[in-house]
């Protein structure tokens, strides 16, 4: 049987490369790669699509969309990973682990849309406790996330990284202050909430790994649950996963962002009391919130073991 044949499109990117990382040693796939001088060339761009089996799309919003336009008739099933296609129709959601009928719609999709790392945490608590009737669709969630500079792309990574970095890059900046960051739509989207979140992220002086903590009001929830009953429906909900696991109840110490920073797995730790909870989801940012993601969805797609090429 033929291998299939895998096109990064954007690979020069730091989600890009860090997909072509995980899948340049692998011998059960053919990866094809560009010319460096034409990779901003639609028709040469076209040409490889149309040879792929799978494409992996780690570009701009505006540039997905037209890859996705160079891709009609050519048969190649396509992982965005830019935020373009996250709430739109006919795309499936690249997050398996939510429920039986998400991994189904993964195995079988033709295009599926990569979810954003401050959204996967997210999602990742939300989603179950709403799926249990245990958070209303119209409660008014609150969340943080701390992310390590690689988040922010080529550019941020350059600022951080500049021995004449300011003073101000040394401690955690909050940003996203319009409280309309691009991650909005598919957390409120996927989750099925009347309303977004409001939603504050943090930026910090280390290059990945990241805390996504939701905080609830556990007599605004239905049934009233403890910190601990919150624990156990999530631990219930992703048993068996191999990528997505829940820490064992009573955690009694502080949690460091970038704790799995070089994983693609993510770690769910529940804490609170009788009347309060936080769910902090703990992944890397560049692993579970990206690149390790997408290597996972195309192994769905392709019927190869979910884990393969990912760092465990």
């Amino acid at each position: 049987m033929a291998k299939p044949k895998i096109y990064i499109d954007g690979k020069e990117g730091t989600t890009g490369l860090q997909i072509y990382d995980r899948l340049a040693g692998r011998e059960d796939i053919e990866l094809l790669l560009i010319d460096e001088d034409k990779r901003k060339d639609p028709e040469e761009r076209k040409k490889l699509i149309s040879q792929a089996d799978v494409v992996f799309l780690c570009l701009p919003d505006a540039a997905a969309v037209e890859a996705v336009a160079l891709a009609e008739g050519t048969g190649a099933r396509i992982i965005d990973a830019s935020t373009a296609h996250r709430t739109a129709e006919g795309w499936a959601d690249g997050m398996p682990e939510l429920s039986k009928e998400h991994r189904a719609a993964i195995q079988k999709a033709d295009r599926v849309a990569n979810p954003g790392c401050h959204a996967t945490g997210f999602i990742t608590s939300v989603y179950p406790l709403v799926a249990q009737g245990v958070i209303p669709a119209d409660y008014p969630l609150t969340v943080f996330s701390l992310t390590g500079y690689s988040g922010g792309g080529k550019k941020m990574i350059a600022e951080y990284e500049s021995p004449e970095k300011p003073e101000s890059y040394f401690a955690p900046r909050v940003y996203g202050l319009t409280l309309k960051h691009k991650h909005l739509p598919e957390m409120q989207k996927v989750c099925g909430l009347t309303y977004p979140p409001v939603f504050c992220p943090v930026v910090d002086d280390y290059y990945k790994g990241m805390a996504v903590t939701v905080m609830l009001q556990n007599r605004l929830l239905n049934g009233q649950p403890t910190a601990e009953e919150i624990h156990a429906k999530l631990a219930s909900w992703y048993e068996g996963q191999k990528l997505v696991k829940v820490h064992p109840f009573g955690w009694n110490g502080m949690i460091s962002a970038s704790e799995l920073a070089g994983k693609d797995s993510l770690e769910l730790i529940v804490n609170g009391h009788g009347d309060q909870t936080i769910v902090t989801a703990l992944f890397d940012n560049l692993g579970k919130g990206a690149s390790g993601a997408a290597v996972q969805n195309m192994n769905l797609m392709l019927g190869f073991e979910e884990t393969t090429g990912l760092n465990l």
